[in-house]
């Protein structure tokens, strides 16, 4: 996402995973509201763990390797101006007998403090990172982490996780372990069992504990599983091929008897597979495939995103954005593009509570069947409606529509973030109409559904037309037949608000064929500063006036 203007006020923190594989570089932008912005991201395959694991030394070779790495991305990231830099060292490190060698030379040579991470920390880093970036609901999952040195397995929900756990076998580790540098041809079916066995044999503490927790779905993370995922997809036959975010077993084991018969320099060149990761990519698939089906998985849903580097920049973020810390990955994502966009935030905030009260009322009334996942859709474009006035305030609902549908919004699917971008759209000037190509390309019941959702966006929009929050609560329900009535609950002068909700009669006839009438119920401004609880004790009150606007005819 580009960065918003006075962005550059921002602070600029640079991450470094240390791993046994790699070292990998994040370099964000900060600014206040939970608001970040990727600058760079690289990787370099040192291998700081090649070699180790026989008697738990790292070697000269990969420490000076690695000592060069951090020391390039140190300069790179002070070269953007980064203020801090949060340095973390797993597996190999934290194995090793000589890793205060290593992190003194660190020090003096890179210029980098670094802390040693637990086994269970990487896990919750890894989690942490993970759950920003997928939405999981209700279902919990396992997760898998394939590194190096080790394989961190963590089972949890959105919010919180159950079990945390690493496994001392990754994939450099099982290579170095059971084959030596001269193993270059193919691998025999026997050795390929033979590194499952040692796989099993590693884990099978960790594989007990957790099929205790009932997971629903197995998510897999770093480059060993994404690799080996592309493997799969670069092999599938067929006009439309599959996304590559799924792996079967059976593709695992298909893409991994197919690696198994190459030579490694033939392994270097298979479509999808990183050549740094071709000596090692077939005990990585070995712990894979033992770890789905002693857990009962028949797929992985693979991630693209999130591990360590990402649950590092969440913990950095969470230090100073408590508004942000029990969001949900999707309210996340929405709350931080409205920001980037300089969304009047409390006009935002208005429209999806008077949106839902609308949807809630309306669903009581019988005048929909719709659930909770419309509802979810309906708040997220409330908050969004707006932000195309970041662009332009004249056209802003068809800024609002390309901004949301384009903004690659986390934890939601493309038709999710269309049906919400098309809701925005259509808040105001034109109704849902087949001209417009998304909308059109809908089936007949999504498009109903966007009818719906912006007819009470439309109202919203009114609701609130002076931004000054004066409706407080609003509920709509049939009354006599062919009228609809919508209460309004108001804390000052809404003569703006009820002009423009007459604007929206027309609106309400086409799409439910019926006519707007308005009740209003009018009681003193809550005074400033009075506390929550209390102003939701005044809603029991008698009301001061109730009176009725007639229709529009």
């Amino acid at each position: 996402m580009q960065a918003p203007a006075g962005a550059a006020a921002g602070r600029v923190v640079a991450f470094i995973d240390i791993g046994t594989n790699a070292i990998r570089l994040l370099v964000v932008r900060v600014v206040p509201g939970h608001i970040h912005t990727v600058i760079t991201e690289q990787r370099e395959p040192a291998r700081l763990g090649e070699g180790e694991f026989p008697d738990r030394r790292l070697q000269p070779g990969p420490m000076d390797q690695a000592i060069l790495v951090c020391r390039k991305f140190v300069e790179l990231a002070r070269s953007h101006g980064a203020e801090e830099i949060i340095a973390v060292a797993t597996s190999a490190t934290r194995e090793a007998l000589n890793a205060e060698e290593f992190l003194h030379r660190l020090r003096l040579e890179a210029g980098l403090h670094v802390r040693v991470i637990s086994g269970r920390e990487e896990a919750r880093l890894i989690y942490t990172g993970l759950t920003s970036y997928i939405h999981l609901g209700h279902t919990k999952a396992v997760f898998l982490d394939i590194g190096g040195g080790s394989t961190e397995i963590i089972v949890g929900g959105q919010r919180r996780y159950e079990f945390l756990d690493t496994i001392g076998i990754g994939a450099v580790r099982l290579t170095s372990l059971m084959f030596s540098l001269e193993d270059v041809g193919p691998i025999s079916p026997k050795r390929y069992e033979q590194l499952r066995q040692y796989a099993r044999h590693a884990a099978v503490h960790a594989v007990h504990q957790v099929r205790q927790h009932h997971a629903d779905l197995l998510v897999g993370t770093a480059g060993t599983i994404r690799n080996l995922a592309a493997v799969a997809a670069s092999t599938r036959r067929g006009p439309e091929p599959d996304d590559s975010d799924i792996l079967s077993r059976n593709e695992l084991r298909r893409a991994t008897a197919m690696l198994c018969a190459l030579p490694l320099e033939e392994r270097r060149r298979v479509s999808g597979l990183n050549p740094d990761r071709a000596d090692i990519i077939v005990s990585g698939a070995a712990i894979l495939d033992v770890l789905m089906e002693d857990l009962g998985f028949e797929e992985i849903r693979v991630m693209s995103v999130g591990g360590l580097r990402e649950g590092l920049l969440m913990d950095y973020l969470a230090q100073d954005s408590h508004d942000m810390q029990w969001l949900s990955v999707r309210e996340r994502s929405v709350l931080h593009l409205g920001r980037a966009c300089h969304f009047d935030e409390a006009h935002a905030r208005s429209a999806d509570r008077l949106a839902l009260e609308l949807f809630d009322s309306a669903r009581k009334a019988g005048l929909h069947s719709y659930g909770e996942w419309e509802r979810e859709i309906l708040g997220h474009a409330a908050l969004l409606h707006d932000i195309g006035a970041f662009l332009s305030y004249g056209n802003h609902h068809t800024h609002s529509y390309y901004l949301i549908n384009n903004a690659d919004l986390l934890g939601f699917h493309k038709a999710e973030l269309t049906m919400m971008a098309l809701v925005a759209l259509f808040h105001r000037r034109g109704l849902p109409s087949a001209e417009q190509p998304e909308y059109a390309a809908l089936d007949r019941d999504d498009r109903n559904r966007v009818k719906f959702l912006s007819l009470i966006l439309r109202l919203v929009e009114s609701l609130d037309r002076s931004h000054q929050n004066v409706v407080q609560h609003a509920s709509i329900e049939p009354s006599q037949p062919k009228e609809l009535r919508l209460t309004i609950q108001v804390t000052g002068d809404a003569q703006l608000e009820l002009w423009g909700l007459k604007s929206r009669e027309r609106a309400v006839r086409k799409t439910l064929g019926r006519h707007l009438v308005i009740t209003v119920d009018e009681r003193p401004a809550v005074p400033a500063g009075t506390a929550l609880s209390e102003g939701r004790d005044k809603l029991g009150e008698r009301p001061a006036e109730l009176r009725s606007v007639d229709p529009v005819p």
